[in-house]
């Protein structure tokens, strides 16, 4: 009997996590798992790089492991959720140097916390150099009704893409019951910034 080479893709088959249009709109998410790694710091120091690489180290090791089991899949995108200490103030008023994240790839069901954490000490054994391996974590997201939007440039005019979606919000009778979560359908490590394709997502509730 031939091999199949099929793999799962998160991004083909999750229209709806991965599937925002450049107008708002509101979606149902699920309770999904997740790598993780927690840092404080702006995107363009040390920390944040570090953690993305030790991040993609563990999720290839989970994905190696899955694969020599038959369940094999693509490697998602980068995700992140982001915060300041007081959120009553503009994020963007706070200096980047402040800026809390948590950075995110997404796990397929089959991959879950015990196979995540085993994937870590065999990843951490490779890459000793990598301390940051060390922090990289499973953890579940449910963000429930939540309002996303595609943002296409910089990050650096994100707020007109935000207003947008907070005018939505309100117009809906909705008010932010969570994090800022940007999906970088892009590298921003290799694409020029106007090409840029983000996902913008909050998690909503009903004033």
């Amino acid at each position: 009997m031939a091999e199949t080479n099929d793999k799962l893709d998160l991004a083909k088959t999750d229209k709806t996590y991965y599937g925002a249009g450049k107008t708002a709109q509101i979606v149902e998410l699920d309770e999904i798992g997740y790598v993780s790694v927690t840092g404080q710091g702006s995107p363009e120091g040390e920390l944040f790089a570090s953690s993305i690489e030790a991040m993609y180290t563990v999720a290839y090791a989970v994905k190696g492991r899955c694969k020599a089991a038959g369940e094999d899949f693509t490697v998602p995108k980068l995700e992140g959720l982001w915060w300041v200490e007081d959120m009553s103030v503009d994020p963007l008023s706070v200096p980047r140097e402040q800026w809390l994240w948590k950075l995110l790839i997404r796990m397929p069901e089959f991959a879950g916390e015990p196979l995540v954490n085993d994937a870590r000490s065999q990843a951490a054994m490779k890459k000793q150099e990598l301390a940051r391996i060390a922090d990289v974590q499973y953890t579940t997201l449910k963000e429930g009704t939540s309002v996303q939007m595609l943002h296409v440039g910089p990050f650096s005019t994100e707020p007109e893409t935000l207003s947008v979606m907070y005018r939505f919000i309100e117009d809906q009778g909705l008010a932010i019951n969570g994090l800022h979560h940007e999906i970088y359908l892009s590298d921003f490590r290799k694409t020029e910034p106007s090409k840029l394709r983000t996902i913008l997502r909050y998690p909503v509730r009903p004033v």
